[in-house]
């Protein structure tokens, strides 16, 4: 009996992560978005990826955040949530200038792209 057990308690627990996986593969990464400047911030948060795999795009008012990571062979996983994964397509809630330099930094996990913002000026508070 106590094999039966062994059995479906792993047959159980490949089920649950192969469910978590995928739902955090839909909702990851979690992005901040917020205006600094002439330039609009978009923070991703993506610890576990390799910087060599994150790609980005940005066409037009969307920008694109991809990437994918190996899980390590010959490892027994009882419970995995991390995604292999990632795909967001984020609609920018300002246009980009088209005719500016995007810049993206990945940090600690932490990716940061930095888009200028088109017709942005500063406007002096009195």
């Amino acid at each position: 009996m106590s094999d039966i057990i062994k059995y479906m308690t792993k047959e159980v627990s490949k089920e649950l992560s192969s469910r978590s996986r995928a739902f955090f593969e839909l909702v990851m990464p979690p992005i901040d978005i917020y205006e600094e400047g002439s330039e609009l911030v978009v923070v991703a948060d993506m610890a576990g990826f390799d910087k060599s795999s994150i790609k980005t795009t940005l066409n037009g008012s969307v920008l694109t955040i991809s990437a994918k990571r190996e899980a390590p062979d010959g490892v027994v996983y009882f419970w995995e949530q991390r995604p292999l994964r990632v795909h967001r397509v984020v609609p920018l809630p300002i246009h980009p200038d088209p005719e500016g330099e995007v810049s993206a930094r990945y940090e600690n996990g932490v990716l940061t792209v930095r888009i200028p913002v088109k017709g942005a000026r500063s406007v002096k508070v009195e």
